[in-house]
């Protein structure tokens, strides 16, 4: 039987395709044998051949489980939307954790005999706290004039060790670590009574005070600045401390912005203000962790704060390895070796005699980083009066 007497009977009831399965010929040669015969040009398909019943209904399942199918596929594209959301954000912060909070200090070209890094910290000046002498018997005093004099006092004196040590050493770069609690804030509720300002206006003062520093510094050295920011736990718009979003409540993050945006464009000046607990600063292989301290979990004891010290640095060793741990909070000067605990500007004062802290002067902490042995060598304070 010829071709053409196949597909008459077939045409117009069955797509091309099916014509050509049921006459075992291909598509193309029923679709030209179809034009030569003279056969109107009909596609038959699902949605204009007519069905059975039997079919229809065999149509309308497999169109219901087609539907389903594709409400499937929507629910599954959206969690690998979400999904790749979320890895796009970690994503985001690995770049933080890889570039903001990471800076690394090369030598100086030229033969030296001695090239090495200074490294001043600044820390826990509580500006608006007010220290009354006879509350802690005489002790120390501050409130907001003797503040910002031991301010100046700090960067004058930071000027002095600089050129200091620049007469037989070459230091071109200093590391100025700004490690938070410059404001006292409202973090307990005396704060609210005791407090020369008000937390908005204490932000700016120590904005003032820190840009005016580093100015000072600017002019009156040829050091270049490098300055990892770290956030202080006074600082802080929360009732608690909201680890994963502790930079975004904090005044001082903000502040710190601000102070890198004052000095944007210029050469000598480089702001690390990372999102994360942590910053490292590599000086030629000698790695220095930076964070304000409030993470390291004192609890008294004979040993001080050198035992819960130990224990957060060898946590954090398996993490990433630095050389040196350098943090505030505690108020206290504390060489512990493989770490550095910076004193405070304010000082002395009642919450200091109510948990039995060590007397301690105001002082900030000045050391410096020898490139050749790759170890810390000069530590002094820098004293405020």
């Amino acid at each position: 039987m010829k071709l053409i007497d196949r597909i008459t009977p077939l045409w117009g009831k069955y797509t091309y395709a099916e014509i050509a399965k049921l006459c075992h010929s291909s598509v193309e040669s029923v679709r030209k044998c179809g034009r030569r015969a003279g056969l109107p040009p009909y596609k038959v398909n699902a949605q204009n051949r007519t069905l059975t019943p039997e079919k229809e209904i065999e149509r309308d399942v497999t169109v219901q489980a087609l539907g389903a199918k594709v409400k499937q596929n929507k629910v599954k594209y959206q969690i690998l939307q979400e999904q790749v959301a979320d890895l796009s954000g970690q994503l985001e912060a690995m770049k933080i954790v890889g570039s903001e909070n990471t800076y690394e200090i090369l030598p100086p070209k030229g033969n030296y005999e001695t090239t090495v890094t200074g490294v001043a910290v600044l820390s826990d000046w509580h500006l608006a706290e007010t220290v009354h002498d006879d509350h802690v018997n005489g002790l120390n005093e501050f409130n907001l004039r003797i503040g910002e004099n031991r301010a100046v006092k700090c960067f004058q004196n930071i000027v002095r060790l600089v050129n200091l040590y620049q007469k037989n050493s070459k230091m071109d770069t200093l590391v100025l670590a700004l490690l938070g609690d410059f404001i006292n804030g409202q973090l307990r509720e005396e704060a609210m009574e005791n407090n020369s300002l008000q937390p908005m206006d204490e932000m700016l003062l120590a904005r003032k005070l820190l840009r005016s520093g580093i100015d000072y510094i600017l002019t009156s050295t040829d050091v270049s600045l490098v300055l990892p920011c770290h956030s202080g736990n006074h600082a802080r718009v929360t009732k608690k401390i909201h680890w994963s979003t502790e930079s975004g409540n904090s005044l001082e993050y903000a502040m710190y912005h601000v102070l890198a945006n004052d000095f944007a464009g210029n050469k000598r000046v480089k702001f690390i203000i990372p999102k994360s607990y942590l910053s490292y600063v590599d000086v030629n292989g000698f790695v220095i962790r930076f964070h304000h301290g409030h993470a390291i979990k004192y609890g008294g004891g004979i040993g001080g704060i050198f035992v819960p010290a130990f224990k957060a640095i060898s946590q954090w060793q398996k993490a990433r390895q630095a050389s040196l741990d350098v943090f505030g909070h505690f108020h206290q000067s504390k060489d512990g070796g493989n770490f550095l605990c910076n004193g405070s500007l304010i000082g002395y004062n009642e919450y200091a005699v109510s948990i039995k802290c060590d007397f301690e002067k105001p002082k900030q902490t000045f050391f410096l980083v020898d490139h050749k042995r790759k170890e810390k060598t000069v530590t002094t304070p820098i004293f405020l009066d």
